[in-house]
């Protein structure tokens, strides 16, 4: 089955074409240009440089969220344009899930932290053995502190922590008691072939989508709504 996975939630955007559980290319793109402005470009080179046509997708998949709301709605939107004009299946993958398949190299627990900003984290907690990822807890938008409680709740097992808001949350009290380990960062942040590999397994369990059924996962309100909403209230 081959794979074509975007990731466009943060300030870096990536492509990558896997084959099964074989990464035939990924392009990964870090800098000051917006995910409309590179996205699709990756894509096309990427297609190119392994000789692939797009109609030999098999399946389609995009880190959906939680993350940047622009950037997600980017990469969603890009996805559902190529699944619904091929009428190939899609799978929306968290994009803390896509950070812990990217890390699945290791043995223990993956903490997977996203800056949500307004004194939260964005978070997920997964089990990696053997190179396979398990899910323990819900994505959800809580604290620093609640996260560490979160990872307390599983003793004994070393704890790694990847995503941009790892490193803010690797010196607090809270998850240096833990023995908390900072992932390096070429395996820190999320990349479109942890999609990849994410999405393989959701399909094996069934877990895709039609075009018109994908959509962004938000675990907060807009900001722009929040605004919205607090101007409404006080006029």
């Amino acid at each position: 089955m081959k794979i074509l996975a975007l990731e466009s939630t943060a300030v870096a955007g990536s492509a990558a074409l896997v084959e099964d559980e074989k990464v035939l290319g990924e392009f990964y793109c870090n800098t000051a240009l917006t995910h409309s402005q590179t996205l699709m470009p990756m894509v096309e080179q990427l297609l190119a440089c392994t000789r692939t046509a797009l109609e030999d997708v098999d399946l389609f998949a995009v880190t959906a969220g939680p993350g940047s709301f622009t950037g997600v709605r980017i990469g969603v939107s890009s996805v559902k344009g190529m699944a619904m004009a091929l009428e190939k299946p899609c799978c929306a993958v968290s994009t803390l899930e896509a950070m812990a398949c990217g890390a699945s190299m290791v043995e223990g627990l993956v903490c997977a932290l996203m800056d949500a900003r307004c004194g939260q984290v964005y978070t997920a907690l997964f089990r990696v053995s053997g190179g396979k990822v398990e899910r323990l807890t819900q994505d959800s938008a809580v604290s620093a502190a609640e996260a560490a409680a979160v990872c307390a709740a599983w003793p004994g097992e070393k704890l790694y922590l990847a995503g941009d808001g790892a490193a803010l949350c690797a010196p607090l009290p809270e998850f240096r008691a833990l023995g908390a380990v900072l992932l390096p960062e070429p395996v820190r942040y999320q990349r479109a072939s942890g999609a990849a590999r994410a999405a393989l397994a959701m399909a094996g369990r069934g877990e895709v989508l039609s075009a018109d059924r994908l959509a962004p996962i938000y675990l907060r309100v807009p900001q722009a709504e929040r605004e919205l909403k607090k101007r409404l209230r006080t006029q």
